[in-house]
């Protein structure tokens, strides 16, 4: 039965390996949607955890499928939890992304693991997932997805901007949704703040204290993805075998390497943003919290940069990734083709009954 309100979970585990993002959040349509985060939390994952995810591309298939499983039930207990912390009583459903393992579109691939139908078993609810199989079969990039949620709850923005392992942007060119990932942050960030013990480079603040190497710098600035048009999308695959030995030749300081992969982050941004100057972007993703990267964004471009609140800084995928589920409920569109590059816009998504 269609309904206007719905109570839902979103959970979204992203690339920079922050942790599980889960949100309660009731979703209204009276013509337009609305929308409320209710509770919000972030589990954080164990270094444990955080080591097995960061080497998931180098698994074997059976391997993948047997760690699939495991992470599944990891998981369902996390959702528990958030569910017995919060006493949440009426739920529609849960709509979770899960975590992508492998994402290689260009050859059919893609592999969220955490979506298994044993996630309803163990949490007792309807569960919404794998949201991005359906698009790479037909034909499109299976990402990124969340566009549409900032065509329908941010419409106000001319730019969308999200900064978590990837940077991602969403914009309406020619009267159609555009979206595309435009180069690493925190996955590249995050990697080398580790060789020196950090978990990540707090505000950006190392980043601001080194030298940008010009040579590294327009090596980055030439690779080849740059030069590709949308549709198009990253994944760690690519940063392992293409962006990380090129950085490691150089044999920088840490502190000098961070400086001048914030510089890269923020000249591909900002060649995105010059194409409509003054104009508004909404930032969200873990990235808004490295004030030097922010400051050089705004050093760099013509544009009115906004930070939304809190709860939309920390949780807007889980937000619209909820919303996706809905909109999956609903039978109505959740994935654009004029994003994805897929072959027609379509409801993507498995619907798991309880």
């Amino acid at each position: 039965m269609i309904k206007s309100n719905y109570n839902i979970i979103g959970v979204m585990s992203g690339t920079s390996l922050d942790g599980i993002d889960l949100a309660y959040i009731t979703f209204e349509i009276n013509n337009i949607w609305k929308f409320k985060i209710q509770n919000a939390q972030t589990v954080s994952y164990t270094e444990d955890w955080k080591k097995r995810l960061s080497n998931l591309v180098n698994y074997e298939l059976e391997e993948l499928k047997k760690f699939d499983e495991d992470y599944t039930i990891y998981l369902s207990q996390k959702i528990n939890d958030f569910i017995s912390k919060y006493k949440l009583n009426a739920i529609d459903a849960i709509c979770s992304h899960g975590h992508t393992a492998l994402h290689q579109p260009e050859i059919g691939l893609t592999y969220q693991i955490g979506n298994l139908k044993q996630i309803v078993e163990l949490t007792k609810q309807k569960v919404v997932c794998d949201f991005r199989i359906q698009d790479v079969e037909l034909g499109g990039q299976g990402a990124p997805l969340v566009p549409i949620g900032d065509q329908i709850l941010f419409s106000e923005y001319d730019f969308c901007l999200n900064l978590g392992g990837f940077a991602n942007i969403s914009f309406e060119k020619d009267n159609n949704r555009i979206a595309f990932d435009i180069c690493p942050v925190n996955i590249v960030l995050n990697h080398y703040s580790e060789r020196i013990g950090l978990e990540y480079d707090a505000y950006g603040s190392m980043a601001s204290e080194g030298k940008v190497n010009l040579s590294l710098l327009n090596e980055l600035n030439d690779l080849k993805f740059y030069q590709l048009d949308f549709p198009k999308s990253l994944g760690l695959e690519w940063v392992r075998s293409i962006v990380l030995p090129i950085i490691d030749v150089y044999k920088l300081e840490v502190k000098d390497i961070l400086r001048t992969v914030v510089e890269h982050i923020a000249v591909q941004i900002v060649s995105i943003l010059k194409s409509k100057p003054k104009s508004s972007v909404l930032v969200s993703g873990g990235g808004v919290y490295n004030t030097f990267l922010i400051n050089r964004l705004k050093g760099l471009c013509h544009n009115d940069i906004i930070i939304p609140s809190e709860d939309i800084i920390e949780y807007k995928e889980a937000l619209i990734f909820g919303l996706l589920g809905v909109l999956k409920l609903r039978g109505e569109t959740n994935c654009l083709a004029s994003v994805t590059g897929a072959i027609r816009n379509h409801s993507s998504g498995i619907i798991h009954e309880f």
